[in-house]
């Protein structure tokens, strides 16, 4: 089990000390939300997520700031969209998945509502059913992705103006 590292006290006050080494040495309390009401569909996500969905999270997480290129798809020739969801689950979690946004739309898991939305859930863009972006869910109204030449993987928020008014819809691949 992994203890805290209070080496730092040393030399510092007795009744200091004692509090930082009570605080360094406590654990966080762990606060359950309360349940929804039954037929009532919760304002946010669900705050639980799959051991495949929090793989595909960290995995996309640790390649923010990779750089954007058209059909790219490892991290050393860098990513776009759907190279990036594609390495992300193909490396994360041995899932091959369609190359094109517009075949992940089609054919990558259900379809979700905004209210389901789970870590590793995909996330599409566009202009009315023409899909021409894609990124992965990481909980908390964000996603990653690789948006545009010239830029990298970045974390953005679904709730943003430019990207709530092309929020075309999400998928469930993971279950």
């Amino acid at each position: 089990m992994w203890q805290p590292n209070c080496n730092h006290l040393r030399g510092i006050g007795g009744a200091l000390a004692l509090a930082l080494l009570v605080a360094c040495a406590s654990r966080p309390a762990v606060i359950e939300p309360p349940p929804a009401a039954p037929g009532r569909v919760p304002d946010r996500a669900p705050s639980s997520t799959s051991w495949p969905g929090n793989e595909a999270m960290f995995m996309a997480l640790s390649l923010v700031g990779t750089p954007y290129r058209y059909g790219g798809n490892t991290p050393e020739s860098g990513f776009d969209c759907s190279g990036l969801i594609g390495y992300v689950f193909r490396t994360s979690l041995s899932l091959v998945l369609p190359r094109t946004t517009g075949a992940l739309f089609q054919a990558a898991g259900e379809q979700i509502a905004p209210s389901e939305l789970r870590t590793g859930d995909l996330v599409f863009f566009g202009s009315r059913r023409d899909v021409s972006h894609a990124g992965i869910y990481v909980g908390e109204s964000r996603f990653v992705h690789a948006p545009s030449s010239g830029g990298t993987v970045r974390l953005d928020h679904l709730d943003s103006a430019y990207w709530k008014a092309r929020f075309l819809g999400a998928r469930r691949v993971l279950r």
